[in-house]
């Protein structure tokens, strides 16, 4: 009896010996190959431009290839929804926004759990910003809301769910109490052809992808929902400054691992991303695209996460949207 638990001892001490060198391997080892980052929305936008410049560091740090795939639809569902299912070895990282925090409460049933992923790295923050096309009749959001009362107006968004969407409703219809309609695409980048190319008037997307285009006169940027005024944008007013009301909303870009990945894994992405994110290099081409860097342990990062996705519940509540009305 004596011999046959001192077996069982060394048996599962054994068990527990290898789980713990299977860890530290991991840790040591990955990555040994490409690593794939599942974007959630289309090229263009602030989730691309973010995954494509941490993802740019981290292949020069690891000294394997980061390829970028792009899913987008469903307010950043579909991309979602397949990283969940995809194998756990941190091979498969979704890139998305603060959407995902959205979609938990805004979809019915978005086909995921906040249960399904572990969070590996907040990547950079971002502004919202109201743009119109170049020959809208309208200096001013003010004018945009007095617009939109004489006649039909819409704006393009990056999708439905994402915090550009939802943004553009407590803008619209909670303070200017106006009915603008919402016209969803894939990312912020199709959003904005559509509007400088005349098919809608408006645009509400992250700021990133609006840059370039305003500072061209492509169009016109009316105002952006932050405190301070953006370096990038500086002739564009916060919400505050034109006397709608202050608008404090952000998109995030973060990156997310099925919730099975080895915990020493996460822990060596969120390590190297937090390095990146220090990089003189990193921060500039971060700064250039609008946006600012983030970074955080993994416990700031998923206390992040969960306030964002506890804000955003308050924020679908009250500006009493449903997935259904906006199919």
């Amino acid at each position: 009896m004596t011999f046959q638990r001192t077996m069982q001892a060394a048996l599962c001490g054994g068990f527990f010996l290898a789980a713990l060198g299977t860890a530290a391997q991991a840790q040591t080892t990955y990555p040994d190959r490409p690593v794939r980052f599942v974007v959630s929305f289309a090229p263009g936008g602030p989730a691309d431009v973010g995954a494509r410049i941490i993802g740019q560091a981290l292949q020069e740090h690891w000294g394997k290839g980061v390829v970028i795939e792009n899913r987008g639809g469903a307010g950043g569902n579909i991309a979602t929804v397949a990283v969940a299912r995809a194998e756990p070895d941190g091979y498969t990282v979704l890139a998305s926004t603060s959407s995902f925090s959205v979609n938990l409460s805004y979809y019915p049933n978005p086909g995921y759990a906040a249960s399904d992923f572990k969070v590996a790295a907040l990547v950079a923050t971002t502004p919202n910003i109201v743009v119109g096309a170049p020959d809208l009749p309208a200096a001013t959001l003010a004018d945009v809301l007095k617009l939109a009362k004489t006649q039909p107006l819409a704006y393009a968004g990056p999708g439905t769910g994402t915090t550009p969407h939802l943004s553009a409703e407590r803008i619209f219809r909670l303070i200017g109490k106006v009915d603008i309609r919402h016209v969803p695409f894939t990312g912020a980048g199709p959003a904005m052809n559509a509007v400088t190319a005349g098919h809608v008037q408006l645009g509400v997307v992250a700021m990133t992808p609006a840059i370039e285009l305003v500072k061209a006169g492509k169009l016109k940027g009316y105002a952006i929902t932050a405190t301070k005024r953006t370096p990038e944008l500086p002739d564009v007013p916060t919400m505050a400054e034109t006397g709608i009301g202050q608008v404090d909303d952000a998109t995030w870009i973060a990156l997310f691992v099925p919730a099975k990945t080895p915990d020493a894994i996460v822990a060596k992405i969120n390590a190297d991303a937090n390095a990146a994110l220090k990089n003189s290099a990193t921060v500039q081409l971060i700064n250039r695209a609008g946006m600012s860097p983030l970074g955080g342990s993994l416990e700031e990062i998923n206390a992040y996460v969960s306030n964002e996705t506890k804000k955003w519940e308050e924020v679908v509540r009250a500006v009493g949207l449903k997935a259904e009305e906006s199919k």
